[in-house]
């Protein structure tokens, strides 16, 4: 639903109750009368406020959508940016990481080596 529907059909629920409140009410013509301009000003006024509102928030509306448009694409380009810096900083460390790893897997396996040729040379012949 749109806003401006909305407005619409809430302008127009509040004419036709203040209406409805008037026009039920027991008072003499002159009086019905002056309360009806009274109350038609009063909404002529709360009318134009609310106009100038919602006129306030659309302009805001845009000046924030305008401001996403150029903000959001330079935020995204510095994180990648940022992104590639880090890989670049990290590249090294992790080849170092890597080598250490296999540098310690190969050691893990003439350890075992080991320690099977031990077993073997000092379990009893049956």
């Amino acid at each position: 639903m749109k806003a401006s529907t909305f407005f619409i059909g809430l302008v127009t629920g509040v004419v036709a109750g203040t209406a409805t409140v008037l026009f039920s009410t027991p008072q003499s013509g002159s009086d019905l009368r002056s309360n009806f301009k009274t109350a038609s000003s009063d909404w002529k006024e709360k009318l134009s406020e609310v106009k100038f509102q919602i006129s306030d928030l659309k302009e805001s509306i845009a000046g924030l959508s305008k401001e996403a448009k150029t903000k959001v694409p330079q935020t995204i380009d510095d994180l990648k940016e940022s992104v590639q810096e880090w890989q670049t900083k990290t590249g090294p460390i992790q080849e170092n990481l890597q080598t250490e790893i296999t540098s310690i897997q190969m050691a893990l396996e003439e350890l075992e080596k080991s320690l099977a040729k031990n077993q073997k040379d000092t379990s009893p012949a049956i």
